[in-house]
């Protein structure tokens, strides 16, 4: 059974950065994608960054340039590294991921609603304004 346990939220000031985990068990190295979505009070869940399993990454364009998506595949662990923090990446962050032919395919990563079989249960980032 796979199960995701996000953790490394927190609240930091405007411009400042943080780093989010993600740590997976039960996913076997190799043939699965992983992507954090994050979503705000009154908003729709979004896919904020998605990696594949070679190693191809894609982010939306409120964080291009300054969010950075990895993995360890030895710790099975994704990262998001989150630079010049803005007060509108508050949000409530999980991961997602999917196995082999279940991942989306490349263009709907970061697709709003997308079925993603597994969820971590979010950490909570706050930039404060």
């Amino acid at each position: 059974q796979v199960q995701l346990v996000a953790s490394g939220g927190d609240s930091v000031q405007i411009g400042g950065s943080l780093r989010i985990s993600c740590v997976a068990s039960g996913l076997f190295s190799g043939c699965y994608c992983m992507a954090w979505f994050r979503q705000a009070p009154g908003r729709e869940r979004e896919g904020v960054a998605a990696i594949t399993s070679d190693d191809a990454t894609y982010y939306s364009d409120s964080v291009q340039g300054r969010f950075t998506i990895s993995k360890d595949n030895a710790k099975n662990t994704l990262y998001l590294q989150m630079n010049s923090l803005k007060p509108e990446d508050s949000a409530m962050y999980y991961c997602a991921a999917d196995l082999g032919l279940r991942c989306p395919p490349r263009g709907r990563l970061l697709q709003r609603g997308w079925p993603w079989t597994y969820w971590g249960q979010g950490t909570q980032v706050t930039v404060d304004s």
